[in-house]
């Protein structure tokens, strides 16, 4: 019912949709988890086209992808460095056959940016920064570490053509580099829309 109501634009409340994950995930989800209205704003702009292959940049446990596939014409990639959160984007995307969906085990260094045509972004690495409320325990506490991601995230981004879409959600923008312009923004200026223009 939840994936088909969103296939019918539908709305669909976020506490609905948390009732796919297990309750240690559901209570991370205020913090960490794309909030169901956002996702689809992001998932509506950045499939200009139809198959559109759209990258998660730290899917987390899927969300935004599972959202953006069912409501989308768009083929969307997560890439997820935690197996156990892999595995449940997997099962989910399995259970309820959404078939335009792919999770990804990896970590985002080993990513070439060319496969895909637009990108998503939600402040993946401020766990490296802050340990106000971790996912888990996996994620190594390292300034460096948050630098080196984002570096590579602005490196990737300067490589893809005009026409490129991104939208950032929560954030610093440092990853963004020179050529993408702000399009338009919404929620208090935390949702962020940019196109590759040069």
């Amino acid at each position: 019912m939840i994936f088909k109501n969103l296939q019918l634009n539908i709305d669909i409340e976020d506490p609905l949709f948390n009732t796919l994950y297990p309750w240690r995930i559901k209570k991370l989800a205020e913090r960490h988890w794309t909030p169901v209205e956002v996702a689809k704003l992001a998932a509506d702009y950045l499939v200009d086209k139809p198959n559109c292959k759209v990258l998660d940049i730290g899917s987390g446990v899927g969300k935004f992808c599972l959202i953006g596939a069912a409501s989308t014409k768009g083929r969307f990639y997560g890439v997820e460095q935690r197996q156990k959160l892999v595995k449940l984007s997997q099962s989910i995307a399995k259970t309820h056959q959404i078939n335009n969906v792919e999770f990804l085990h990896s970590n985002i260094t080993q990513i070439s940016f060319s496969a895909y045509d637009a990108f998503y972004f939600y402040n993946p690495f401020y766990e490296n920064i802050d340990n106000s409320l971790l996912i888990d325990s996996k994620i190594v506490l390292d300034e460096k570490l948050y630098s080196t991601y984002s570096k590579y995230v602005e490196n990737q981004l300067k490589k893809t053509p005009i026409g490129t879409r991104l939208v950032t959600y929560w954030s610093r923008w440092t990853e963004i580099p020179e050529g993408f312009d702000l399009e338009f923004t919404a929620y208090n200026g935390n949702l962020n829309f940019w196109e590759k223009k040069f």
